[in-house]
């Protein structure tokens, strides 16, 4: 058993801290809402009011925060993990932040002499609470080696993707073509609505054919063929287009940085901005072919 200090209890936290219980780790965590400490004490762990006192005497710190200014309070602050952590203390930030803060936070970890890598993760709330999410994870072999372990219980899949800060590049990059995707996938149904196809007709021929893609056959855009994608509970996220948004505004910071040359992510980017501008953030990214279609 391994004692774990959760930081940040919320719609992925808590149900990954959960995972963690499940697997006889003992857990400790912190978050500002009393609900969701009362929920981690009502899975068998503790729950804390204070950093500090969650994190003392832990093994590891995990943490799944909304912004890289965030997982800089809550690990450089006075009353943070490093300096409050003891010695041999592993970190595993989970939260999906921009690469440079990632590689910051990193190296100021390994000045206090701690291990640390960052580990976002792909699978969206029922990845979190089923256990299978993928974690793309950077940092050094050694601090893989550690965390891969700790990871187990909440992961299907974990990928060791180099030093410190390439899971977050991993991530931006992964969820870039996943918005592209979905686009081109719901303007390919649109398409097909307004020649008179079929959506169930489309579907059967572009799954099994060169159009096929995750965003087709395991997230389709349109009621009916995927009975268990968002398009089929009025487009309940899922994976809500305000987190997309947010990716997108992350990969564009890596591509101002970088100087890659991306037309389709920034045209994804626009694209999400203005749903989630328009007030839909909380509708799934999915119901894209919605606000292409000018009917949400």
């Amino acid at each position: 058993m391994t004692n774990i200090a959760f930081i940040g209890l919320g719609n992925m936290g808590l149900p990954m801290a959960k995972n963690l219980l499940a697997a006889n780790h003992s857990v400790r965590g912190f978050d500002l809402s009393e609900d969701a400490r009362a929920a981690l004490e009502g899975a068998g762990g503790q729950a804390f009011t204070a950093i500090a006192d969650a994190v003392a005497g832990a093994d590891v710190v995990v943490s799944m925060l909304p912004s890289g200014a965030i997982v800089k309070a809550v690990y450089q602050g006075e009353d943070g993990v490093f300096k409050n952590a003891k010695a041999g203390t592993l970190m595993i930030d989970s939260s999906t932040i921009d690469v440079t803060t990632a590689r910051d936070v990193a190296q100021e970890a390994k000045a206090h002499g701690f291990d640390m890598v960052d580990a976002p993760v792909s699978g969206g709330v029922g990845g979190a609470a089923a256990g299978t999410l993928a974690f793309m994870v950077g940092g050094t072999a050694e601090a893989f080696s550690k965390a891969h372990p700790v990871l187990e219980p909440m992961g299907a899949k974990i990928v060791h993707c180099g030093a410190s800060g390439n899971g977050q590049a991993a991530k931006i990059c992964n969820n870039m073509v996943l918005a592209i995707s979905m686009i081109g996938v719901s303007e390919a149904f649109n398409l097909g609505r307004s020649l008179g196809l079929d959506d169930q007709t489309f579907y059967d021929v572009a799954a099994n054919a060169s159009a096929q893609c995750w965003s087709l056959t395991s997230y389709c855009p349109v009621p009916g063929p995927v009975p268990t994608s968002p398009a089929n509970n009025n487009y309940q996220p899922g994976f809500a287009t305000a987190l997309m948004h947010k990716d997108l505004g992350l990969a564009m910071e890596a591509v101002a940085s970088s100087g890659a040359n991306t037309p389709m992510g920034h045209l994804a980017a626009e694209i999400y901005a203005t749903m989630n501008d328009e007030g839909h953030g909380n509708v799934d990214f999915s119901g894209v072919i919605k606000h292409l279609a000018g009917s949400l």
